[in-house]
């Protein structure tokens, strides 16, 4: 291939390990969240209601880089399962707060063992894993 189509060799491309690696990643997690009947998007949204246990969907879309498109089937299909519930604000229609249940937070107790078992199979020390995570975030926080 001629030197000037080097930036077009698939080896040549940041992008696509970085793809490749969150795919291999969010793949091993696939064992453990099929015991729990979620799939990894509702995982993540779980883990910010866990913590946070109301939030609007605007705020829960912006804390998983996520649109409302995506946002909208994951908290139906969560709503379905008994894990949140969603309101729409008295003050503003446009306006939607994700609530957790009582069943939701009951969920956090099986799926605590998650994160550790999936660490052991990333391959990673714990100071490589730091700086994976920094470098990562750097990306995400990058001015568009």
């Amino acid at each position: 291939m001629d030197k000037k189509y080097d930036a077009l060799k698939l080896e040549n491309q940041l992008c696509f390990p970085l793809y490749a690696a969150a795919r291999e990643v969010v793949k091993r997690y696939h064992p453990y969240l099929d015991e729990l009947d979620i799939t990894y998007t509702q995982y993540i949204t779980m883990m910010v209601m866990w913590e946070e246990k109301e939030i609007t969907v605007k705020a829960l879309g912006e804390k998983l880089f996520l649109d409302s498109g995506t946002m909208t089937p994951v908290l139906k299909s969560l709503e379905a399962k008994g894990y949140v519930t969603r309101k729409r604000s008295t003050t503003d229609e446009r306006s939607v707060s994700v609530f957790l249940t009582d069943s939701g937070e009951a969920l956090k107790e099986k799926a605590v063992d998650i994160p550790a078992k999936v660490a052991g199979c990333v391959g990673l020390d714990g100071e490589e894993a730091l700086q994976l995570y920094r470098l990562l975030y750097k990306v995400l926080n990058t001015e568009k």
